[in-house]
């Protein structure tokens, strides 16, 4: 579930050109395209594809590179059997030094083929862009993981620790089968490991690649925000709609939503965030930059954070935020409703309990007639990682070479990934960078998804020397 959002980089000093020059791609850059296109190729989403036939398709590339049924532990459950995933092992020689978990979900959003341009299960390079259902979130990167630890048996190069590669399915649907969450509580042992390498990080153009944009900034991705979901509730005995009296649900509820979009949540600043606002912020001349760089120094300053509350990546960055996003009440055109409810969608700042919210919404509604439920519990409260140099610096150094001149930003998302779970049992998950999008979107989670072929090779040669610098 890639987040994108606008991180507000001064173009005017941080432009570069995006790595790679227009050339013939290399047999191995050729061998990866392939193997990204059988994986766009085949259909993952929940509707009408399948996380366990793309897992197979994966294992027999791991087997015939001379992985081993002790190397290769396959996983499903019964009741959602075209949901599972797959572990391999690539054994390191130290018997000290901690594993490496490389991490990727296999499902994709569902796509519908009416709405696209281009058939979304078919893979199309067209204009210096991949197309495809997935290409930007995430198979890329999951082409990567595997093509790097085929690419490593065939060699016959042993790491220095253990290498283990995850690849998951439910990340995209709350509801699904959650492959990593029945690894943390199943099969903990698969993926322990000393920190994981997740999607989440990723590199900006000024404007779309092909329009002659440049890459601005690249980011890791350290923590993330915690989605949860609430039902508020009004109910009422109702009656006939010819004698209306004042005690109405729906007033009720009316009024409830009124308070919960004037309430803000208190700023929070964590090492992450703070991080973020001083580096992007120094890199920018105008007063938005001015005000990044004060907030970190002084989340106290009111001015700072009322001009930063006016970008609403920005604001969400700096608390927790709720928002109605669904609306139900009534049964009958002449009848006074008995019952009416909102959905609110919470994404909860690091370090905050989803039930510390629960009980702010209800002090904010301030109706004893109103009930204020948790309705879906898609993991555990996110726990945010450490900015710890030892996996940031050699990926700022990586940065420098591959993208001369543009700066590695640590970034907190705002959205969500399958690292929360990994971080509830204490393996920290970062989101690498190397990947690059453009400022639209490329259509991740909507139509005609794409990724710049730059940006796959880029990323993908970024990512390999990046697990050897950890692992070697």
């Amino acid at each position: 579930m890639r987040k994108i959002f606008a991180l507000g980089v001064a173009t005017s000093l941080l432009s570069a050109p995006a790595s790679a020059a227009e050339s013939p791609l290399r047999p191995d850059q050729l061998a990866y395209r392939d193997l990204l296109k059988e994986m766009v190729e085949t259909d993952t989403s929940i509707t009408t594809g399948s996380c366990t036939a793309l897992a197979d398709k994966i294992e027999g590339h791991l087997r015939k590179a001379g992985f081993t049924d002790a190397e290769i532990h396959r996983f499903a459950v019964p009741e959602a059997p075209k949901e599972g995933g797959i572990v391999a092992i690539l054994p390191g020689t130290s018997k000290t030094a901690k594993p490496i978990l490389l991490l990727g979900h296999l499902d994709v959003v569902v796509a519908k083929r009416e709405d696209w341009t281009r058939d979304p299960y078919t893979f199309i390079e067209e204009g210096g862009y991949f197309y495809g259902r997935g290409v930007a979130d995430m198979k890329a990167m999951d082409a990567i993981w595997v093509d790097m630890f085929m690419n490593l048996r065939k060699a016959g190069q042993k790491p220095k620790r253990t290498l283990k590669l995850a690849l998951t399915c439910g990340e995209e649907t709350s509801t699904a089968f959650n492959g990593v969450k029945w690894l943390t509580e199943n099969r903990k042992d698969l993926i322990a490991a000393e920190f994981a390498l997740n999607e989440g990080g990723s590199g900006r153009t000024d404007k779309r690649l092909d329009q002659g944009g440049k890459v601005v900034v690249q980011t890791i991705h350290v923590g993330e925000k915690t989605p949860v979901n609430y039902r508020i509730e009004a109910t009422n005995p109702g009656g006939h709609s010819s004698a209306p009296v004042r005690d109405n649900a729906i007033y009720e509820l009316a009024d409830a939503l009124v308070r919960i979009r004037n309430f803000e949540f208190p700023l929070m600043l964590n090492d992450t965030t703070r991080a973020f606002f001083s580096k992007a912020g120094a890199a920018r001349a105008d007063d938005m930059g001015k005000a990044m760089v004060t907030i970190a120094a002084n989340p106290d300053d009111k001015a700072a954070e009322a001009l930063l509350n006016t970008d609403r990546s920005f604001h969400s960055m700096l608390r927790t935020t709720c928002v109605a996003t669904l609306l139900d009440g009534g049964h009958a055109n002449n009848a006074l409703p008995q019952r009416a409810g909102s959905n609110i969608n919470c994404r909860i700042f690091p370090g905050v309990s989803a039930e510390a919210v629960r009980k702010t919404l209800e002090e904010v509604i301030a109706d004893p007639r109103m009930t204020v439920a948790r309705t879906d519990n898609r993991g555990p409260d996110a726990v945010a990682p450490p900015l710890d140099p030892k996996i940031l610096g050699p990926a700022e150094k990586l940065v420098a070479k591959y993208y001369p001149g543009v700066p590695m930003v640590p970034m907190m998302s705002t959205g969500a990934t399958d690292g929360v779970f990994l971080g509830a049992i204490g393996i920290p998950s970062y989101g690498p960078p190397g990947l690059f999008g453009d400022p639209d979107g490329n259509g991740t989670h909507g139509l005609n998804e794409r990724l710049a072929v730059r940006s796959a090779m880029t990323g993908r040669d970024l990512l390999n020397e990046l697990v050897r610098t950890y692992a070697f």
